[in-house]
């Protein structure tokens, strides 16, 4: 009896130890899923990696697309950080972002606590400001490059003409440039940014607000003090991701401004950093400087981030 309670604390004893598993079991465990991963994994090498790196080489070097790459160092960098057209560009995209982001959100906000409910005139409406996000970027600029020309047939200078005002030359005037770009970002984004506070408001619970209504909160403390607190991740998505989107804008200034000679318009009212790195590297054959360009662009981003998400954290430990 002994020895049988024995052998069975002693079988138990080895099926708890972990098996050790050699290489070839490993082996043959893993084989199977990295062969299934090996045609993505030489995708992202090929077409991220590489390139990404490789303009971190391009952008230490003067290289015009024919000639072979020669190493001139920090070159690139020092003749954009002294270039007035690198900061009307930089300048142009920090209010176009700014702006845009700022006014998606608040707009946006305010179509999803219009709109939100389930009604099917109000399930009809979301669908309608969410088209354009759904519509091609391109095919949209065009669309409002048609809406906004100078020409005789020009949508907007039509309608306007109606009511007796003259034709506003929209894209042809240097004022006129950004705010063109904001208001177009603006009626494209809204919807996005009204799905997103659509699905974040309906995940609130209805008893806060029935708590504090009976505790005497007015509704404007109710939306200050519970509405905005607990939307906190949509805002820090929507702010994150349209910053980033924001300052990598290039197809509605390529298309509303760009022509033979200049992508930025006149006076380069409607230069932003991408359309400059697209003129330096396609333009004039400067791939040096636009791989720099864009390296540049990826620190501002990566530190406005950062910068935000530091923001974000300070106000939720100060709550």
């Amino acid at each position: 009896m002994k020895n049988d309670l024995g052998t069975q604390s002693q079988i138990l004893l080895d099926i708890s130890k972990p098996r050790r598993r050699t290489f070839v079991s490993q082996l043959q465990v893993h084989t199977i899923p990295m062969l299934m991963l090996l045609p993505f994994m030489l995708l992202f090498l090929v077409f991220l990696v590489y390139p990404v790196l490789k303009s971190l080489f391009l952008s230490f070097t003067d290289y015009n697309a024919v000639r072979e790459p020669s190493f001139v160092g920090l070159q690139n960098y020092s003749e954009i950080l002294h270039d007035p057209r690198f900061y009307k560009a930089l300048q142009n995209t920090s209010i176009y972002t700014f702006s845009s982001v700022i006014l998606t959100n608040i707009i946006g906000l305010g179509l999803a606590m219009a709109f939100g409910s389930q009604r099917v005139l109000d399930q009809i409406l979301r669908g309608i400001f969410f088209l354009p996000a759904v519509a091609g970027g391109i095919a949209i600029a065009t669309v409002w490059k048609w809406i906004l020309s100078s020409e005789d047939y020009g949508l907007l200078n039509t309608i306007i003409g109606w009511f007796g005002f003259e034709s506003v030359s929209w894209l042809g005037m240097p004022k006129y440039a950004v705010p063109v770009l904001i208001m177009y970002t603006v009626w494209n984004g809204l919807g996005y940014s009204m799905i997103l506070f659509v699905s974040n408001l309906r995940s609130i619970p209805n008893e806060l607000y029935e708590a504090a209504a009976i505790d005497g909160a007015s509704p404007w403390d109710r939306f200050v003090k519970i509405t905005v607190p607990l939307l906190r991740p949509t805002f820090i998505y929507t702010t994150v991701t349209g910053i980033i989107g924001a300052f990598q804008v290039f197809s509605e200034p390529y298309i509303f401004f760009a022509d033979v000679h200049n992508v930025g318009g006149i006076l380069d009212s409607g230069l932003t950093v991408v359309t400059y790195l697209f003129e330096k590297g396609f333009y004039r054959f400067q791939m040096g400087e636009a791989s720099a360009v864009a390296w540049i662009l990826f620190a501002i981003c990566f530190v406005l981030t950062l910068i935000n998400l530091r923001v974000q954290r300070a106000n939720e430990s100060v709550q």
